[in-house]
């Protein structure tokens, strides 16, 4: 049969009929494609083209009637004939009406062609050595097999896009939760930190709930203000600096002045950004010394939380059998880690005095974070004693640091 015919038995003719033509010339490509491979690319870009898994389904079984696993590698026709009810059968029973249907919609997105007989029955007949069958064509999938994975790939681009903007909302979250706790503890006298930890929950509450592409840009717009707004009130002098940071980019700097408090100028960059807040003091009873002789009027107490400390001070928490609860826990767990890293008990004690007891413990498991950056761990607390002593130093930047790194 030299003609091919275009118009379905006793349906009416419509525009999509007529489009699928142009996108279907006679002759095949060359190379064939893989039934299955095609159906999947497909089923990933089935929104693109308005099917629906169903429709796929429907597909998928009529595509398994054809005997070859590639679609136009040979001279063999890719024209399917199945009745009804075979088609039926391999969709597990579903409904005759309802099979017709999903027929409908592949056949108008395109990627299936009926080619009915003159009396609308499906059969294939041979004339000599040329055969002619009617029923679903499968050429479709061939020609527009480029077209499908161009879809397919753009989808799963997206999909990406998408699964990368949620989670940098998640993240924002995270780090807005833990500021407002920081900045309530660092100035209460702000009204702000309320409204940033109601903004982390209804943001945590949003995530729960199936978001558009559009719903999260507003959520990281919302929360990258709020960030700001809220770095701006805790670092107002580091905001501009955090990105030349030397510790930002663990970068190594030798010193050249070796003297016996050597130490790693990298990591003190932290310290001359901006302290966050300058650590409250409370006065312990002054008839009461410490066990290792540090007089307990001048301990300062730290202006963090032990939670946020922990949260950024995990390698310490290694050397502890038990979960730290509580702030002696976690200064007879600083005593016993700090011979570990090498501080002379004369450093150590220089720190708590000019620290504080919880101040020097802070510092310490801080260090523990970091200590294959630092070439002399006693030095290097020297030189935080020192400037604790006048007053110039708080361990509330380095316990930030820490946050910043791990939420990278």
């Amino acid at each position: 049969m030299t003609y091919t015919p275009v118009t379905p038995f006793r349906r009416p003719i419509n525009a999509a009929l007529l489009n699928i033509q142009p996108q279907t010339p006679p002759d095949r490509p060359t190379e064939g494609v893989n039934k299955w491979e095609v159906l999947r690319e497909l089923a990933t870009a089935r929104q693109v083209f308005g099917l629906t898994d169903r429709d796929m389904t429907v597909l998928q079984a009529l595509v398994s009637f054809h005997q070859n696993t590639t679609l136009g590698d040979s001279g063999a026709p890719l024209v399917v004939h199945p009745s009804n009810k075979s088609i039926c059968e391999r969709l597990n029973g579903m409904p005759c009406s309802t099979m017709r249907r999903h027929l409908g919609h592949l056949v108008d997105a395109g990627v299936l062609i009926r080619r009915d007989s003159p009396n609308g029955k499906r059969y294939a007949r041979r004339y000599g050595t040329d055969k002619i069958a009617f029923g679903f064509d499968l050429t479709p999938l061939v020609h527009r097999f480029r077209e499908i994975c161009d879809a397919a790939e753009e989808v799963r681009a997206q999909a990406e896009k998408f699964h990368r903007l949620r989670e940098t909302v998640s993240l924002m979250r995270r780090d807005l939760a833990g500021l407002s706790t920081y900045g309530e503890d660092c100035r209460p006298d702000l009204a702000i930190w309320t409204q940033f930890s109601d903004l982390a929950a209804l943001t945590a509450r949003d995530l729960r709930r199936k978001l558009q592409f559009e719903d999260l840009e507003k959520l990281e717009l919302v929360l990258h203000k709020a960030l700001e707004l809220a770095r701006d009130v805790l670092e107002p002098e580091a905001t501009t600096d955090l990105s030349i940071s030397a510790s930002q980019n663990e970068q190594h700097h030798q010193n050249s002045n070796k003297d016996s408090h050597d130490f790693e100028p990298g990591l003190e960059d932290d310290q001359k950004i901006v302290s966050i807040a300058k650590p409250k003091t409370e006065a312990h009873p002054a008839s009461e010394d410490n066990e290792d002789g540090v007089t307990s009027a001048n301990a300062k107490v730290p202006n963090l939380p032990l939670g946020m400390i922990l949260r950024a001070c995990k390698e310490i928490q290694l050397y502890s059998e038990t979960p730290i609860r509580h702030w002696h826990e976690f200064v007879k767990l600083a005593d016993t880690v700090r011979p570990m890293m090498g501080i002379a008990p004369t450093a150590w004690d220089d720190a708590r005095r000019s620290m504080g007891l919880e101040e020097a413990c802070v510092v310490l498991a801080a260090m523990l974070e970091r200590i294959a950056d630092i070439r002399s761990p006693g030095g290097y607390l020297r030189s935080l004693s020192n400037k604790a002593a006048v007053g110039e130093f708080s361990s509330g930047p380095m316990i930030m640091a820490l946050m910043r790194k791990d939420a990278a």
